[in-house]
């Protein structure tokens, strides 16, 4: 390949979306365009690290902007569109379902639209060219205490936000179907790693244990969520992004299926391992229970064989590995989560259910 394949990704300045960068700007001849309005989730101090890179673009536009997404599509003309963008945290959805509502659906159709019209145009180049609409296995609703969510299993979103994302996975089908857009779709289960933003459930815990602050934990803690590495994740959807098959739908799990007190617990133990909390108990001790969030899905867990079948991904990350990695990285990176966490941390509801 002479020419230099284009990506655009939404979202770019996010956890998942930042992890996907890094991994593509390891690559040769790859032009990385990150598309990102920089709200909260999206920080300048995630993508520091890509300014001087010679391959990487920053544009901050809300993906709700027609005219500033069709702007950017004319600009750059991308190959491939993966799109991470969106409002993506559940008790946020509760308390204002609004923006999730114009972000998740209204922007996805923007960017569909902007994708169909460079793609009208894109000539023999049209079969080099793919939409990834990155979504969740939250669309599924919930399991009981046995199965494995699939490709083929029926959507039954109970929340706002994961009702938002399946609008706009069907949203996805339906311009592949009605225009022939060559689309994929992608559904995760609960991503963990570095640079995640500190209101979610393992930033949130490590933030109170070393501040010897109560862990709040909802409900029993017996919600069960199926945890993948991020890096683990942004490989997945760069093997998807590029070989898999249009049309299709793969589901991307960790094979790591942990009860929200287990996380608690592991993270409470090897954090006393690294830095001793030098409480009575040990960091366990901090743990406090608190009135469970509505409508909180009671487990999800992931069947990723198709991925793995046909595109040969599977985790390499155990969740003892990587939750030790995620540690490492919070320890050894406190100025990135001071700088991020400003007031946000302790607005609105706490990530203490995963997703």
């Amino acid at each position: 390949m002479t020419d230099q394949t284009v990506v655009l990704v939404t979202g770019g300045a996010g956890f998942i979306g930042s992890a996907v960068i890094r991994n593509l700007l390891t690559k040769q001849n790859v032009k990385i365009v990150n598309v990102d309005l920089l709200t909260y989730a999206g920080n300048p101090a995630t993508i520091r690290s890509f300014d001087d890179h010679e391959n990487y673009s920053f544009e901050q536009i809300d993906i709700r902007d027609a005219a500033e997404v069709s702007a950017v599509f004319e600009k750059y003309a991308p190959q491939y569109v993966m799109h991470l963008a969106a409002e993506s945290h559940v008790d946020r959805s509760i308390d204002g379902p609004a923006d999730f509502i114009s972000t998740n659906i209204v922007g996805t159709y923007t960017l569909l639209e902007a994708f169909r019209s460079v793609y009208k145009s894109a000539g023999d180049k049209q079969s080099v060219m793919k939409f990834h609409h990155v979504s969740t296995d939250e669309v599924f609703g919930s399991l009981g205490d046995e199965g494995l969510f699939t490709e083929a299993s029926p959507y039954q979103p109970n929340s706002p936000y994961s009702a938002s994302k399946a609008s706009s996975d069907h949203l996805v089908r339906a311009w592949g179907e009605t225009y022939n857009l060559p689309v994929v779709v992608s559904n995760c289960s609960n991503n963990y790693g570095p640079f995640q933003f500190p209101e979610k459930l393992i930033p949130v815990v490590m933030s109170k244990a070393l501040s010897g602050a109560p862990i709040p934990v909802y409900g029993d803690g017996k919600n069960v969520r199926d945890w993948l590495f991020v890096g683990d994740h942004a490989a997945a959807l760069i093997e998807i992004m590029f070989r898999g098959n249009v049309g299709e739908t793969y589901n991307v799990g960790g094979n790591a299926e942990r009860t929200n007190l287990q996380v608690v617990h592991t993270i409470c133990d090897e954090l006393e391992k690294i830095k001793a909390s030098g409480l009575d108990g040990s960091y366990r001790s901090l743990i406090e229970f608190v009135t469970d969030r509505p409508g909180h899905d009671f487990r999800y867990a992931i069947d990723a064989s198709k991925l793995k079948k046909e595109l040969g991904w599977e985790p390499t990350e155990t969740f003892e590995s990587g939750i030790y990695k995620t540690i490492r990285w919070y320890l050894d990176n406190q100025p990135w989560v001071k700088e991020v966490q400003g007031a946000e941390i302790n607005a609105g509801r706490l990530g203490l259910g995963g997703k």
